[in-house]
């Protein structure tokens, strides 16, 4: 079983700040996936700043969308101290995983 997406909000450095059914809210850092296939459309900021709510998951204008188990596990905590907010600007954000 999975949980759904309530609420996305798109940050920058191309990751999103995704609050899930359970009220945890996580960050999940899209940069992996922006030289695979449809996905390098989303490095159109553009477009990527337009992603939605779609039923339980998140979707941008041009369809394309993401698992929520994938956001979920793939995704790390928000914290607000300013070690985790620095990880999160940074390319260090794959050591966190």
């Amino acid at each position: 079983m999975y949980l759904s997406i309530t609420k996305v909000k798109p940050l920058l450095d191309y990751t999103l700040e995704l609050t899930f059914e359970n009220k945890e809210v996580k960050i999940f850092d899209v940069k992996p996936y922006l030289k695979i296939g449809l996905y390098k459309t989303l490095e159109d900021k553009n477009i990527f700043k337009r992603v939605k709510l779609s039923y339980d998951s998140i979707e941008w204008p041009n369809g394309i969308d993401i698992d929520p188990e994938i956001l979920y596990e793939k995704s790390i905590m928000k914290n607000n101290n300013e070690k985790s907010k620095r990880h999160i600007t940074t390319n260090n954000i794959h050591n966190l995983r």
